[in-house]
């Protein structure tokens, strides 16, 4: 199975300039753990997840004066639709992270999740590839 077996292709796109509260309120409305961060004056995209909301406030910041742009994740690994999934989740295991950007031609496509990866490897076997356990 391929990434694009998997991925989720309605993303999430916020700016750096959105609050935490309002980026939180986003994602829990389109119930996914993360938003793709498009800023047109930086290079590239970044990343904002669950995680970084919450150690934003176990650090006692303010979800409503905390921008986005201060806690995202800049520094990412992209996938692209062809690779396999056992790729796709070594290199979120290698990498310590839940979600993959998957780009094709510099676009983003779709967003991948551990969970979206459990759920085709189940759905499709009834188990998770022993390379991985």
């Amino acid at each position: 199975m391929q990434v694009k077996d998997a991925m989720s292709t309605t993303v999430l796109s916020i700016g750096p300039a959105h609050t935490l509260r309002k980026a939180a309120a986003l994602m829990s409305a389109r119930r996914v753990g993360a938003a793709v961060v498009v800023d047109p004056d930086a290079e590239g995209h970044g990343i904002l997840t669950e995680r970084d909301i919450m150690d934003s406030l176990a650090a006692g910041l303010d979800p409503d004066v905390e921008r986005v742009g201060a806690h995202l994740t800049k520094d990412l690994v992209f996938a692209i639709p062809t690779w396999t999934l056992q790729e796709a989740a070594a290199a979120m295991v290698r990498g310590g992270f839940r979600h993959l950007i998957v780009v094709e031609g510099g676009e983003v496509v779709g967003v991948l999740s551990v969970r979206d990866v459990v759920r085709v490897w189940t759905k499709s076997t009834g188990r998770i590839p022993a390379e991985l356990t």
